[in-house]
């Protein structure tokens, strides 16, 4: 298999050495054919070296400049992972795009995971193009999200046969299944996933969506009633009953007298 063609791009010229040190020693898979300090570097090497993948600080909250470089992915066939030592706002939106990033210090099961990552979106572009339409969308979906700091309605799901851009309004409830989470829809569909439950109720909007129970979200605009018969139970709009845990009925209640 060719190796991925990447460049490295970090204002700190020691962060860019220890991250090209780490790719050479653990990541065979990656060739670095440049780095560079700032985006106006980054848009020379894109233009010159045509790189594959792209390695791009984003200095949050104040990063303008890594967020610049999204707006450049739309001309480009690349990817782009972040390395960043931001761990709030910014994760929840790489999580909910399904977006490669690497915390800061670079951890190196983290760094494998995301060429992993590199290697199977790069597979997934080939098999169909469409693929690589939405990941480009993922990536704007991320550059607003991050830019005007509100959360997106958009979540990004890579699965084996491509990758799925969800708008969260379709969704009806989830419902975890150990590691893995089924998303139910307002149309009847589901889809599997394999993100926990807990990273759903991580990246969706916290005023849509509530966790009613272990093992389900629901969204509360498709909520028609709120039963307590031997049980309590959130009823949603195609008539699906959802049990309520009994830590949650307290506030569960709160939440809808505020709707």
């Amino acid at each position: 298999m060719s190796k991925i063609t990447a460049i490295i791009v970090d204002d700190e010229q020691l962060a860019r050495e220890n991250l090209r040190l780490l790719l050479n020693e653990f990541c065979p898979e990656v060739e670095i054919i440049g780095t560079g300090q700032n985006v106006e570097e980054a848009r020379t090497l894109i233009v010159n070296k045509k790189p594959e993948a792209v390695f791009l600080d984003i200095r949050m909250p104040s990063g303008e400049e890594g967020l610049d470089l999204l707006e450049d992915v739309k001309n480009d066939n690349f990817q782009i992972v972040f390395v960043t030592a931001f761990k709030d706002y910014a994760i929840k939106a790489f999580n909910a795009n399904s977006i490669h990033y690497i915390l800061k210090p670079i951890d190196i099961d983290d760094l494998k995971d995301a060429v992993s990552k590199l290697i199977n979106y790069k597979e997934l572009f080939s098999q169909d193009s469409s693929n690589l339409v939405s990941y480009l969308e993922s990536i704007k979906n991320l550059s607003e999200s991050i830019h005007y700091q509100n959360e997106s309605n958009k979540i990004t799901v890579a699965h084996a046969k491509g990758i799925k851009i969800i708008d969260d309004a379709d969704i009806l409830y989830l419902e975890g299944d150990g590691n893995y989470t089924n998303i139910h829809f307002l149309d009847g569909s589901s889809f599997f996933d394999t993100r926990t439950l807990k990273v759903y109720e991580e990246i969706l909007n916290h005023n849509k969506f509530y966790r009613i129970h272990k093992k389900n979200i629901i969204n509360i605009s498709y909520l028609t009633d709120y039963l307590q018969d031997e049980g309590s139970y959130a009823v949603m709009q195609t008539g699906v009953k959802l049990p309520v845990a009994r830590a949650r009925i307290t506030e569960f209640v709160k939440k809808i007298k505020a709707l």
